[in-house]
């Protein structure tokens, strides 16, 4: 009996070694670059006045340029990511028996028996949006800003 117990032990310290759960796994594949535009880096360091190539310095290059009925250049930044994770975790318990039976000339059995486990899963599937519109002045220089954001 008391040869049974640490083998029972180390059972179930293997079933439930290789588990995490949905959350863990997400952690695991979630990007958090600090290069990504935020709102937060929009309302820290942009402001009314900024010379263009102080934008482009703190923002990148933005997706759209175009200009308005004054022939004044306008940026836009539109950024959209998803972010999709899945997880599955799966654990269990296998009896190993072990022996076997004469019959007639050869002996029969021995292998796994009855399987007794437990599976889950889980999938998250999300999108944010940022857009900022950047109006500058004949200078080059931000007269107007605006910005969006949304998740879902």
């Amino acid at each position: 009996m008391k040869k049974a117990i640490p083998l029972l032990v180390a059972c179930v310290g293997f079933v439930f070694s290789g588990c995490m759960t949905a959350a863990e796994h997400r952690a695991a594949v979630q990007d958090d670059s600090s290069e990504r535009l935020t709102v937060g880096t929009v309302q820290r360091k942009i402001q009314v006045g900024m010379p263009a190539s102080d934008v482009a310095s703190v923002l990148g290059s933005p997706n759209i340029v175009t200009t308005d009925e004054k022939r004044r250049e306008v940026w836009v930044y539109d950024k959209i990511a998803t972010e999709r994770a899945y997880s599955t975790s799966e654990g269990g318990l296998s009896t190993l028996i072990l022996g076997g039976a004469r019959v007639g000339s050869g002996i029969v059995g021995g292998g796994l028996g009855p399987y007794y486990g437990q599976a889950s899963g889980a999938m998250s599937t999300s999108q944010r949006t940022l857009t900022v519109i950047i109006k500058f002045d004949e200078q080059m220089k931000i007269r107007d800003f605006a910005y969006h954001a949304s998740k879902f």
